[in-house]
């Protein structure tokens, strides 16, 4: 098959790293099935063709597009950028795409919507997502339960959803967790790639970005590890199945 686009945001190796290896076990997928960029440290090639891709897929990262530019990190805002170039293409060309966390604001954004730290915003741990009536019917899907826990923690959120998308999972405290553009451009608010482990090695990395009071980071571990956090990594699965 043609190889997966893995695009991350993440400026510290070790996060990167495990994002990496996440998607890589919870997509099964191997190594040399994928194609990855590190774009805080790498630039997309000039004559990059999408069309030589099963699909791309977005990971997450520390930044937020709503930030101002005055306020991004150099680094952070040079991934995004690049991302955020590709958008064009991926919407107009119905590209398949999963945007995982930092993904939901960057398809987003590019559509038009507001993203914002106005309301949605979710601390670190699980949260309940809730399927609408066109998630019941969307390939990814597809096998999953009505209602299942997935991993977030972020500051900004989608505050609409973005003009010509359809709404696919919601929770409580975020509406949009889950939407699609077209058939094939999908993002979610949650990490799918995400276990316990993961996200608890994440907590160590991230203790002092903001998302929690650092003092508390051993009370979030032990939440990470006593949720049931199983079912979002299928999504991935489907999408690696469908496209690949």
């Amino acid at each position: 098959m043609r190889p997966f686009l893995i695009l991350q945001l993440r400026p510290e190796a070790d996060a990167s790293d495990a994002e990496f290896a996440a998607f890589l076990d919870k997509g099964n997928l191997r190594a040399e099935q994928t194609h990855r960029i590190r774009l805080e440290s790498e630039s997309l090639p000039a004559d990059i063709n999408l069309h030589s891709y099963s699909g791309v897929i977005v990971g997450g990262g520390p930044g937020c597009v709503s930030d101002a530019p005055n306020l991004k990190d150099p680094t952070e805002a040079h991934a995004e950028a690049q991302i955020l170039s590709l958008m064009p293409q991926i919407t107009a060309q119905d590209i398949p795409f999963l945007g995982c966390c930092y993904g939901i604001g960057i398809l987003a954004h590019h559509l038009g919507a507001e993203v914002s730290k106005a309301r949605y915003g979710e601390k670190v741990g699980a949260v309940t997502c809730h399927m609408t009536p066109d998630g019941h019917i969307d390939p990814l899907l597809n096998g999953l339960p009505d209602s299942f826990d997935a991993f977030v923690g972020h500051k900004e959120a989608v505050q609409d959803l973005p003009p010509g998308c359809v709404h696919l999972l919601q929770s409580d405290p975020c509406p949009f967790q889950m939407i699609r553009y077209g058939s094939n451009v999908y993002a979610t608010q949650f990490h799918p790639e995400a276990d316990a482990d993961v996200f608890a090695e994440r907590v160590l990395i991230y203790r002092n970005r903001g998302y929690f009071q650092p003092e508390t980071a051993e009370e979030v571990i032990e939440m990470c590890h006593t949720s049931d956090v199983t079912i979002p990594e299928r999504i991935l699965q489907n999408f690696v199945a469908r496209y690949g």
